[in-house]
């Protein structure tokens, strides 16, 4: 629909205060107008449309299957409208910083060093949302959000934090004896994986293998599929970053790797991140710096 063809501005604001506010003097109060101007906007409005929004047949007025289906999408726009203006205006600026992450991220790279951020920026609140699922980014919501991938996220802007291919591994006894050569040869052995995330199959099914796993499968929070893992419970797909060490030290088999394109990104909308994002972000890079040169050689 061409937006010129849209009903008066002040009709629909009319009828959203009347749906949030539930009567016509209540919403009248709201926007400091008489109820008579408002159940004249909201008459307009229904004939503009040419559908009835409120029914007025009981003792109080009810919205229609097809009011209280504008009133939503009202409430959307109109709040979705008021986050951007007070983005654009920095009214936002003593907003709680809010960081989505994968709950592994979060455990073995976020945590560990967000002291160090904590410590240069005290006045900061941070609010850290961990979950396997890529969060909607919009406007008084996710400011960053930082997901492993390719750095292809259509509409948002990805910026790479550090590079780290995905590989399969193992604890050396689980497949102690076993021909390993490729990748069909581990449906026998059970399997781990972060739970929420169908990382496991998908590798699987990337690399042609459709057959069942023999073995099982056992979901476990991220910050536990490490200890699964060095103790031998099962095969597990993950970023090369987390088991690393544990492959230098020798608790742990890289049996096969993934593409080595693929890394952490920093995610964001599209245009300048507000100060305390921006700050957060810079900060993320430095921190992805100086663990690379921690990183042990291979």
């Amino acid at each position: 629909m061409d937006w010129l063809s849209l009903p008066p501005l002040t009709a629909l604001r009319s009828f959203a205060a009347l749906a949030e506010t539930g009567s016509v003097s209540a919403a009248g109060e709201a926007l400091n107008v008489s109820h008579a101007a408002i159940s004249q906007q909201i008459k307009t409005l229904e004939g503009h449309m040419g559908l009835s929004l409120v029914d007025r047949a009981g003792r109080s007025l009810t919205l229609t299957p097809e009011g209280r289906q504008l009133a939503e999408a009202l409430s959307s726009g109109f709040g979705g409208i008021a986050r951007t203006i007070e983005a654009l205006t920095g009214a936002d600026a003593g907003r709680a910083l809010q960081i989505s992450t994968t709950p592994s991220f979060a455990a073995h790279w976020l945590m560990p060093r967000l002291a160090a951020f904590r410590q240069a920026h005290p006045g900061t609140d941070i609010m850290i949302d961990p979950t396997p699922q890529m969060a909607t980014l919009e406007p008084g919501g996710i400011d960053i959000a930082i997901r492993h991938g390719s750095g292809d996220w259509p509409g948002l802007d990805a910026h790479l934090l550090f590079k780290s291919p995905i590989v399969a591994v193992a604890a050396p006894g689980l497949v102690e004896g076993k021909d390993i050569s490729e990748p069909a040869d581990l449906v026998g052995l059970p399997w781990l994986q972060e739970y929420g995330t169908n990382e496991s199959s998908d590798w699987l099914r990337s690399q042609g293998v459709t057959a069942d796993r023999e073995g099982g499968l056992t979901q476990v929070p991220g910050n536990l599929l490490l200890d699964g893992l060095r103790n031998g419970y099962g095969v597990a797909v993950t970023v090369h970053e987390w088991v690393c060490r544990d492959i230098a030290a020798g608790r742990l088999l890289e049996l096969f790797r993934e593409k080595e394109g693929a890394g952490y990104y920093i995610v964001s909308r599209r245009g300048p991140l507000r100060p305390r994002a921006k700050a957060f972000a810079n900060w993320l890079r430095r921190e992805a710096r100086n663990a690379a040169r921690d990183l042990p050689q291979e």
